[in-house]
């Protein structure tokens, strides 16, 4: 069976400075202009959630909420997505491991954790992995917490895929899961954003799922980035 699932503040700044140190021409104003005209960066890690697995590229959660915000007036670049159908999160490590990142990251956002599920680990076997990968997504924001965005893992049970599985049990470990996610996310000062819930109404909307029977459809994916792109905005 196919694997499955495969915010710098713009410091306002005021400069003050002496007639004497002006340049012909030169105004504080404009220096305060080009601290607040940047382009902001976004890295999102995770597995096929995240690459926007049976949609098209534009249509996955981060680029969908990169059009949120420059629509909002903020220019940001392209995520940069490190994410790939399948991962667990050792797979999402050992690629970190060998990835050439950024100095720092405006924002970043993490959702993993289904793959461990499917492929029946633990949550016990999650937690520390999870928690090296949050870790690791503060330090890539700059050590800066509140720039980091957890998602929690959306509840696969409820989707035409599962229609010969055992959808309580399933239902059951991903709630088992997130409420690890949540707790290490508090624990860590980031967000915890919760889309399962919204993922649930699958069961009676069929346009929130992709053609696959599996993945959430870009309609899902754009709910998800406005609740990204809500947070980033309230930090910018």
């Amino acid at each position: 069976m196919k694997n499955i699932l495969s915010l710098v503040i713009g410091l306002p700044v005021l400069l003050t400075f002496t007639a004497a140190n002006q340049k012909p021409g030169h105004s504080p104003l404009t220096d305060l202009a080009n601290l607040t005209n940047m382009t902001y960066s976004l890295l999102s890690l995770g597995d096929s959630y995240t690459i926007g697995e049976s949609v098209l590229l534009a249509g996955s959660f981060p680029y969908q909420a990169v059009q949120v915000l420059r629509k909002a007036g903020y220019d940001f670049s392209a995520p940069e997505i490190i994410a790939k159908t399948g991962w667990t999160t050792d797979e999402l490590q050992a690629t970190i491991n060998q990835h050439k990142f950024l100095p720092a990251y405006d924002f970043v956002t993490l959702l993993i954790g289904v793959n461990n599920q499917y492929r029946g680990r633990s949550v016990e076997n999650y937690k520390p992995e999870f928690e090296s990968l949050l870790k690791q997504a503060i330090q890539f924001a700059g050590n800066k917490a509140y720039r980091v965005i957890v998602l929690s893992i959306p509840d696969w049970s409820v989707t035409p895929f599962a229609e010969d599985r055992d959808r309580k049990k399933i239902a059951q470990e991903i709630d088992e899961y997130n409420s690890a996610g949540k707790s290490i996310a508090e624990k860590n000062k980031v967000y915890f954003v919760d889309i399962t819930t919204g993922t649930r109404e699958t069961a009676t909307d069929t346009s929130l799922v992709a053609p696959d029977g599996l993945h959430p459809s870009a309609k899902e994916y754009s709910r998800w980035a406005e609740k990204i792109a809500a947070i980033i905005k309230a930090q910018l």
